[in-house]
C-alpha cells in the first residue's frame, strides 16, 4: 500500500497545493492526516472539501487546533473522509488505529483508557499490518525532542513498546517536521505539512 501522509498544515494554501500535486504525481492508495489542518478551525471546511476532492480515502485525526466534533461532522458529510479518533479502520490487510487532539500530555490518561480496546482490536486482526495515527508524538524519539528535552507522550510510547505496530504517523512538533525514527521495529514518521509518500 502506498500512503501519502501529512500533518500540521495550519490552513496553508501552499501546503495544500503541494499535497494536491504530490497526490496527482504519486497516486497513493490512501491519504493520512495527523491533524492541525487549521488555525483554530478557520477555513477548515474549505480544507476538508479540497481533501475530499482528491478522490482518495483520507484517514484522519484532529489536532489540538480542532475539535473532535468538527471532524466527526464533516466525515459524515464528505464521503472520502474517515475520522478515526478513538476508533479503528480496516482496509484490506491493514489496520488503522487513531487518536487525535492534545499533543501536550506526557502522560495521557484518555489514551491509556483506549489501550485495552486497541490491543483487543489488534488481536482480532492478526496478520494485518498495524498503522497508528496520532497527533502527538511518542516520547524519547527524534520526533519529540525540543532542544535537549523530550516532550512526547509516554503513554503512546508504552503502547508501541508493548505491541506490534508497523508504522506510526504523527505530528504536532513543527520543529521535527519530516523526521523519522524507530521504536523497536516500529517506523515513526512526522510527515510534515508538505506530505510524504511511504510504502507500507
Amino acid at each position: 500500500m502506498k500512503i501519502l501522509a501529512f500533518t500540521d498544515t495550519h490552513g496553508s494554501a501552499i501546503a495544500l497545493r503541494r499535497i494536491e500535486r504530490l497526490c496527482r504525481a504519486k497516486n497513493p492508495d490512501i491519504i493520512i492526516c495527523c491533524g492541525d489542518v487549521s488555525v483554530f478551525e478557520h477555513g477548515i471546511v474549505g480544507t476538508f472539501r479540497a481533501l475530499n476532492n482528491l478522490d482518495k480515502p483520507v484517514v484522519m485525526v484532529h489536532g489540538n487546533h480542532e475539535s473532535e466534533g468538527t471532524f466527526e461532522k464533516y466525515s459524515r458529510i464528505l464521503k472520502n473522509l474517515n475520522f478515526i479518533h478513538k476508533k479503528h479502520l480496516v482496509v484490506d490487510d491493514y489496520l488503522f488505529l487513531g487518536y487525535g487532539g492534545d499533543g501536550f500530555s506526557i502522560v495521557d490518561r484518555k489514551f491509556e483508557k483506549l489501550v485495552k480496546d486497541f490491543e483487543k482490536t489488534i488481536k482480532e486482526n492478526k496478520g494485518k499490518k498495524v498503522i497508528l495515527v496520532t497527533h502527538g508524538p511518542p516520547h524519547k524519539t527524534r520526533l519529540d525532542k525540543l532542544v535537549s528535552t523530550h516532550c512526547g507522550s509516554k503513554s503512546i510510547r508504552n503502547f508501541i513498546d508493548r505491541n506490534k505496530i508497523d508504522f506510526h504517523f504523527c505530528g504536532h512538533i513543527h520543529e521535527n517536521s519530516g523526521k523519522e525514527d524507530k521504536i523497536k521495529n516500529t517506523k515513526v514518521i512526522n510527515p510534515g505539512p508538505f506530505g510524504k509518500v511511504v510504502n507500507v
